[in-house]
This record gives C-alpha cells, structure tokens and sequence, in this order.
C-alpha cells in the first residue's frame, strides 16, 4: 500500500498576513508532486508546515490516515531548502551526520554514503571540504544527505534555482529516481518547464489557496482556473 500525506483545511497567519487560507490536499506515494505559484503564494509555508517545521493555526494533517503532529512528523519528513547549508567538515562527515544520529549501526554508513553520492553522481567526493564545493555541487550534495534519511515525506523548495542547466538535470533525475510507493515526493518551482518535465501532478497555490490541481497536460493546455492560465501566459498581476 503507498504511504499518503492528508492536509485538511490547513490555515496559517503571520500578523496580519494569511500564509495559508484552508488548504486541502491528498498526497499519494509514487508520484511527484510540484507546487507552482509566484513569490509569497504560500508554497515555502505548506511545505515547512508539511515538515513539522512550523505548526498550522487550524486544520489537520494524516499520515497513512492517522492524526499528526508535528514533533511525529520531523520523524517522517525531510525538508530541503533553497539555500543550502553545509557543516564545516569534509562531504562524509556533511553525509554521515543525520545517519549517526539516527544511530544507523557504523558499519553500514561508508556504504550508504557511497550509494548517496552515486545517486547524486559525485563518486569519490568524500574527503573534499564540503564548503568549498560549488553551489550546484552543494546542492546535490544536500540532496545526498536528504536521500539517505529515507524519509517517507520528500520536501524540495526550488531545489535548481541559481544552478546551471547540468546540475539542474542531474538533480531532477535523481528526484525522479527516488519515486517509490513508499515515499511522497512535494517539490516547489518557479520553473514551468520542469513542472512540465517532472510533475506526475501539479498543485497551483495563489494567495495562500489551492486554485487548481491537476496533470501537467490538463494543467498547461486547459487550465480550468482564469488565474492558472494568467499565471502560465505571464500575465499575473500580483
């Protein structure tokens, strides 16, 4: 059976700003699901609440139908973030940490590492200083770490953004590869071409509301939504 993701009516206020206005979504494994919205639509909100990173204001969230809180969904999601953050260490010891402290028996780790770094296709990047990688190379090594936490819920937020078209492909395939029942897979994107290439359904928020959900043909070539189809024309005035 896939693992499912329930939001239910989700709501989230910063002041006197709504993040998130009663979000509703269903997340199934095997598929991957790409956010698409412009700046402040929501996106970062939903997925650090999907993290257990922040708690909604109202609403509910069920993992495999069951109620849950955040602290108990920290144990099953893994978020990563638009800019990456590297210890001060070489790329082992940057992969070997989440998996100590997940007390993962020692003699396993050096071979999970070197699986995570061929699926990220940086073999033999052990011993460099994880800081003094390039950005698309941090990044991938960030997708790495991510991996080997095999997480049952897999947050991106802009995973390519800033990085050359190479690293951009090469993290795509590698997220592609990580499909699997046993794992929903949310990515965010302001990139409509890799919404395009990678989405098995795209969820459009605007304004803190889920406006349209549907597959990447449905989604580009018969919006149901005027805002959908303003926010792939480029005619969006927000």
């Amino acid at each position: 059976m896939s693992v499912n993701l329930q939001l239910v009516d989700l709501t989230k206020k910063y002041r006197d700003v709504k993040a998130l206005k009663s979000v509703s979504l269903e997340l199934q494994g095997n598929k991957i699901i790409v956010l698409l919205g412009v700046n402040g639509a929501g996106k970062t909100t939903l997925m650090r609440i999907m993290a257990g990173l922040e708690d909604s204001d109202s609403g509910q969230i069920l993992f495999n139908n069951q109620n849950t809180e955040p602290k108990a969904l920290r144990r099953v999601s893994t978020l990563v973030f638009q800019k990456t953050a590297m210890f001060t260490m070489n790329v082992y010891g940057n992969l070997a940490f989440g998996l100590k402290i997940r007390k993962v028996p020692r003699e396993e780790i050096p071979k999970r590492v070197e699986e995570a770094l061929q699926a990220v296709r940086l073999p033999e990047f052990e011993k460099r200083r994880a800081k003094r990688l390039s950005g698309g190379e941090q990044q991938r090594i960030a997708l790495a770490r991510a991996f080997l936490l095999d997480s049952h819920v897999l947050l991106l937020d802009e995973p390519t953004a800033n990085l050359d078209p190479n690293s951009a492909i090469i993290i795509e395939k590698a997220i592609i590869s990580k499909k699997s029942s046993q794992r929903v897979i949310v990515m965010a994107t302001h990139n409509l071409n890799q919404a395009r290439r990678m989405a098995d359904e795209i969820v459009h928020i605007h304004n803190g509301e889920i406006v349209e959900i549907a597959k990447p043909a449905d989604f580009f070539e018969n919006p149901k939504s005027e805002i959908t189809r303003k926010f792939i024309n480029g005619e969006l005035d927000f």
